[in-house]
């Protein structure tokens, strides 16, 4: 691919995940509300968040593998249409005259394919250096930022002016629009796009999406399952206690609606300044070995301040290094993971790091409640400093770069 085609895919790529993103957050906004509604309980709102945190999961490396072997296109294509159908089955949920309940389970079903997000890293990606990618990736956070605080916006507004139906309407065109746009002007391929060499390829062409044993064998190559285990043991503390966040907000902070919502805009704020901006600058004269150390020892850090908080304030103060620590983790094991496998397998890992958190929402809501309830708000902090301090002393001990370097 050319130059001048990269200067406006890129570009491109970035405005669809924003798009989709807000449009995910506008439902996010309303979904309680909806299944209130629709008279659905906490415990039956619950199971709903389960299945969709188990398809994600499932779906996840099987998108993945679908987007290495059919391209770009379709793998974009595919993902905004699996939206537009879940967008529209929430609209029939809507009306009185179906079954809303049953219809908004089904709208789960789409979500195994909605994978906006790792289809865009893969974009990204494949039409990017190496030395460039952390950067590059790094700005994926800036769309998730913008998605998360004018989705939330829009969804809360859309629907005290107009019903709780209207945001679902909004996002439903949105998405369309969005599956055209990806069909029209994204490359049939991006692949090999990159100057830079990349690890030699492994799995055939011709192996099945559903190919599990292909999928597994990408995390034994080498330098690959030790960065991808720190990616879920050192974030899945972190991810226990944003899972049980709206909880702890009500109970812990004693937030109303409006100021947890103002909270949640803060960590949008947040992510967009750091994985927009500052973790570009920092990859730039940072190495990737280095970023990772710092994020676990930033996390063990905020963890053992975490255990010692009794108010929101403090949280306040300590959110800027959670953030730092989930956006740098999370940028800088992608940047390593997909440069350990070969381009034609870039989304096939990709879809198995965006099944990590998934993952984390599945158990999440049981094991954190679990916790929570058990041994209160500090327990969060005191394992997250735990687990982070000893896989700290893993990478002193072996760094992962080195390794991984001397494999190529």
């Amino acid at each position: 691919m050319s130059t001048v085609s990269q200067s406006w895919v890129i570009p491109l790529t970035y405005g669809l995940t924003t798009l989709e993103l807000t449009c995910l957050f506008m439902q996010f906004s309303i979904l309680p509300y909806l299944s209130r509604t629709l008279g659905l309980d906490t415990v039956a709102f619950s199971y709903l968040q389960t299945i969709f945190g188990v398809l994600q999961l499932l779906g996840g490396p099987v998108f993945g593998r679908f987007a290495d072997q059919r391209g770009a296109r379709a793998a974009l294509s595919l993902s905004f249409v699996a939206s537009s159908t879940l967008y529209l089955l929430l609209v029939a949920a809507c009306s009185p005259a179906l079954p809303g309940v049953f219809l908004l389970f089904v709208s789960r079903l789409p979500t195994a394919l909605m994978h906006t997000l790792p289809a865009a890293q893969m974009v990204i990606t494949d039409l990017t250096a190496p030395a460039e990618r952390p950067a590059a990736l790094s700005r994926l956070g800036l769309c998730f930022g913008v998605g998360m605080i004018l989705g939330s916006l829009l969804g809360g507004t859309l629907s005290t002016a107009y019903g709780t139906h209207s945001p679902v309407i909004v996002a439903l065109v949105a998405n369309l629009l969005g599956a055209v746009l990806s069909f029209t002007c994204i490359p049939t391929t991006t692949k090999g796009a990159s100057v830079d060499t990349q690890a030699p390829r492994t799995s055939g062409a011709k192996a099945s999406v559903f190919d599990l044993k292909a999928i597994t064998h990408l995390l034994l190559q080498p330098g690959v399952l030790p960065v991808f285990l720190v990616k879920v043991v050192s974030g899945f503390p972190s991810g226990l206690f944003m899972v049980m966040f709206s909880i702890i907000s009500m109970d812990f902070f004693q937030l109303e609606a409006a100021q947890a919502g103002y909270l949640t805009s803060y960590f949008g704020v947040l992510q967009m300044v750091i994985q927009g901006l500052v973790i570009g600058w920092l990859s730039r004269h940072f190495s990737e070995e280095a970023l990772l150390q710092a994020s676990v020892l930033v996390f063990a850090m905020v963890g053992l301040a975490m255990a010692l908080m009794s108010s929101v304030f403090h949280f306040c103060l300590l959110a800027p290094c959670l953030v730092f620590s989930l956006c740098t983790l999370n940028v800088v094991t992608d940047s390593m993971l997909t440069k350990a496998v070969s381009a034609s397998d870039t989304g096939t890992m990709l879809g198995l790091c965006a099944s990590v958190h998934p993952l984390t929402r599945t158990v999440g809501p049981m094991l954190g409640g679990l916790l929570y309830r058990s041994l209160g708000v500090s327990v969060f902090g005191q394992l997250q400093f735990a687990v982070n301090f000893l896989v700290l002393l893993v990478l002193w001990r072996k760094p992962m770069l080195e390794k991984r370097d001397k494999t190529r």
